[in-house]
């Protein structure tokens, strides 16, 4: 980690998650997470299937409401935020989903100039040009034309994270962007992400199990578990790796291998 990235960890959380709770109906997902992100970290949320990663990244983007606890975003509670403050705060965040979720009927260009112009003024001109840039950084230029069914899988994973960086967000959500790719396009996306982040100090979150991918990227993390309904680690995972004393994370973090 470089010591100008350390400083810009050194200030306030950009996002901290307190006391987070979530059920339904009597079943309870999850239960006291807190955890905080600095600005231009790399954020993991990690365990395995079904221990509620994906729907603490709900709770996070205002998609689902917590049972109880907060969200903050630069100090903002954001569920006790008005509906136009909560849409300001979301303004700043950039999402990239599991499948990519580009619009079939759209090219390359077209999906990434949308955010452009659904939320910003900004002629056609300097949406096109935004729009071969943002493809650039992911090693997409020439490719405006083509659309999602003509690419692999890696490609819509690139192009995605174009788009989610269409309006230059403080902050990107990942979730499972290693899912369905093989191991070199999971390293290009890796190298990506760690590429965003230091290039434009973008603050990034990432729901992962993909070992290889944790331990290339992430500056800090936390371990959520299914059988407790809780996280039960936190930290760099190469310092869990080697710290850690509870059984699941260290079999988590070595797939399944004696702990030493």
């Amino acid at each position: 980690m470089t010591q100008r990235h350390n400083q810009i960890m050194q200030g306030e959380p950009h996002i901290r998650v307190h006391d987070v709770t979530l059920t339904y109906g009597n079943y309870i997902v999850m239960k006291d997470i807190s955890f905080s992100i600095r600005k231009g970290e790399i954020f993991v949320v990690m365990g395995g299937s079904g221990c509620g990663k994906s729907t603490l990244m709900k709770i996070m983007l205002g998609l689902m409401p917590p049972e109880k606890g907060d969200v903050f975003y630069n100090g903002v509670n954001f569920w006790e935020s008005s509906q136009d403050k909560r849409n300001q705060i979301l303004e700043n965040v950039g999402i990239l989903y599991q499948k990519g979720a580009l619009w079939s009927s759209m090219t390359l260009a077209e999906n990434v100039a949308l955010p452009l112009e659904e939320h910003s003024d900004l002629g056609h001109e300097q949406i096109r040009e935004i729009v071969s840039f943002k493809l650039s950084l992911v090693g997409l230029t020439g490719f405006e034309e083509f659309y999602p069914s003509e690419l692999s899988g890696g490609m819509i994973k690139r192009a995605a994270l174009a788009r989610a960086m269409a309006l230059d967000p403080d902050i990107l959500f990942f979730d499972e962007p290693s899912a369905g790719l093989d191991p070199v396009s999971s390293r290009v996306l890796d190298d990506l992400i760690l590429e965003v982040r230091d290039s434009l100090k973008t603050t990034v979150v990432v729901i992962s199990h993909d070992l290889e991918s944790i331990f290339a990227i992430a500056d800090n993390s936390v371990f959520l578990d299914l059988e407790t309904r809780t996280m039960t680690a936190a930290g760099n995972p190469r310092e869990l790796l080697e710290e850690s004393r509870n059984t699941k994370v260290c079999s988590f973090l070595t797939r399944g291998k004696p702990c030493t």
